[in-house]
């Protein structure tokens, strides 16, 4: 197969493929290691370490030489750990709260480019007049082309009221596209909401940050007064890549019991081992401010369809595989990523302006599936477009990743892996996505919605007719969730005894 698409990212965050983590922002204190150092190979370190010192061909940083050591031992775990400098931390913690300082584009990877996905409304790409589907070639002096997603989004991130030259190709323009654009504070809304016909309402959560379950509960009030006698409601994931863990709890607990076990952890740690349930201590930024509180009770029964694609990973498959354990919502569209992990961001001493972002845990459905390398696989498969799932699988998956973690649940499953279709069917569906006007979610053209609310309606829907990759056979167990709720414990007794 040819060169694979990367998933879908957003310069808010600049993850690598767009897949945003399932992340803690661990406060505990650095811990010392209770098992012995190996000595022989810190004393093989300090010897390579001396070397570079003296016979490198020219003088090289002692903080250089150390922190490359420390990336690059972070780095070599799985595709989701990284060590954190000043700079990249800021902009971890400022992505979760929703705000960060740059362009304002959506951008994946295609062909050794970027390309825009889409550029959020009123930001500075939008007003320069950048487009979806644009080619971005070079970033001021610096070719594209040999970058990856990550390194090109840096470049494009900065300062406030700094410049940066891009140089784009358009469809149907001969020449390049010059454009000069300033950088600025982006706030990005988590949540997307309307009502698209009498009775029914859709609820887009494009990724989890800490304002999201505010967000969404204001959003929620706002298609009740519009519509009160709410006949279903579409609660959109697609492309969402994740984000921090409470979000996804409390998007979890609008529409499931209270008390009831959202999703469960498993690490090394003590504390990794643990149940996260529909409380109000496991999602509130206010201890004392419940969001969901407010909501009408009907909120709990209304007829729900969740919409899922390959893009839709970590926290987003938290929802979607806690509301298919408990059948709360009909799970709808294409096979998800498959990122099982959770990340603790750990602040590093002396000054804590740094950060260890670690794997720590792998998390598992209230029914006890890990869906780690797999993803959650709907109830009803849905392509994106009514002629077929457009370019969804040909992209990179968690399966696809150098160093991926495997599923602990079930050593014999096969892992999900991006299609590996010939290259003649690849360049048929490419060249068939670029005369496809830019998909837009929540719009009439969207044949997925459409399908959804034909589904709430009961009116007859327009399956796949290709089956998923891996069935997941854990999600037909007959033992009834309610169960897990009455005792509040983790589900699969396995996870507390590893």
């Amino acid at each position: 197969m040819g060169s694979k698409l990367k998933n879908v990212g957003l310069i808010s965050l600049g993850m690598i493929a767009g897949v945003a983590a399932s992340m803690q922002f661990d406060a505990i204190a650095q811990k010392n290691a209770t098992a012995p150092l190996p000595l022989e190979e810190l004393r093989q370190l300090t010897d390579v370490f001396g070397l570079i010192k003296s016979d490198y061909v020219e003088p090289v940083e002692d903080k250089k030489l150390l922190t490359e050591a420390i990336s690059g031992m972070v780095a070599s775990l799985d595709p989701h750990s990284a060590y954190l400098d000043k700079k990249a931390y800021k902009e971890l913690r400022e992505g979760t709260m929703g705000k960060f300082v740059g362009l304002g584009i959506e951008v994946g990877m295609e062909d050794g480019y970027v390309k825009v996905i889409s550029p959020i409304e009123d930001s500075p790409a939008y007003r320069a007049g950048i487009k979806a589907g644009d080619l971005i070639t070079r970033l001021d002096a610096t070719p594209v082309k040999g970058l990856t997603l990550d390194e090109a989004v840096k470049k494009m991130r900065g300062e406030p009221n700094t410049k940066i030259t891009l140089t784009i190709a358009r469809k149907d323009e001969d020449k390049p596209i010059i454009l000069s654009i300033t950088r600025q504070e982006i706030r990005v809304q988590s949540v997307k909401s309307k009502v698209v016909e009498p009775g029914y309402a859709w609820l887009r959560v494009t990724q989890f940050q800490e304002p999201t379950v505010d967000d969404m509960a204001k959003k929620i009030l706002a298609i009740y007064a519009q519509e009160p006698n709410l006949k279903g409601l579409v609660l959109d994931l697609r492309n969402d890549p994740g984000g921090v863990l409470p979000g996804a709890i409390g998007v979890s607990a609008t529409f499931l019991p209270k008390d009831a076990v959202v999703v469960t952890t498993n690490g090394q740690l003590p504390s990794s081992k643990s149940s996260f349930l529909a409380k109000r201590e496991f999602y509130a930024s206010n201890p004392l401010n419940d969001p969901l509180s407010r909501l009408p009770d009907a909120i709990k029964k209304v007829p729900l369809v969740v919409l899922i694609n390959s893009g839709s990973a970590s926290a987003s498959e938290i929802v979607a595989g806690a509301l298919q354990d408990y059948k709360r919502a009909t799970i709808m569209g294409t096979q998800s990523f498959g990122k099982g992990s959770v990340q603790s961001v750990i602040s590093l001493p002396p000054d804590k302006l740094t950060a260890v972002k670690l794997t720590t845990a792998r998390y598992y459905t209230p029914n006890g599936r890990s869906i780690q390398a797999r993803g959650i696989v709907p109830d009803i498969m849905v392509d994106e477009y009514a002629d077929g799932d457009g370019l969804n699988g040909l992209r990179l998956r968690e399966a696809d990743l150098t160093k991926h973690l495997t599923n602990d649940k079930d050593k014999d499953a096969k892992e999900v892996k991006a299609s590996t279709v010939d290259e003649k069917e690849e360049e048929r569906l490419i060249a068939q996505e670029k005369k496809r006007k830019p998909l837009e979610f929540g719009s009439k053209d969207d044949f997925q919605l459409a399908q959804a609310l034909n589904h709430l309606k009961g009116q007859p829907v327009q399956v796949s007719k290709v089956k998923p990759e891996i069935r997941d056979e854990s999600s037909k167990d007959d033992k009834p969730v309610k169960d897990i709720r009455k005792d509040n414990k983790a589900p699969p007794e396995k996870i507390e005894k590893k």
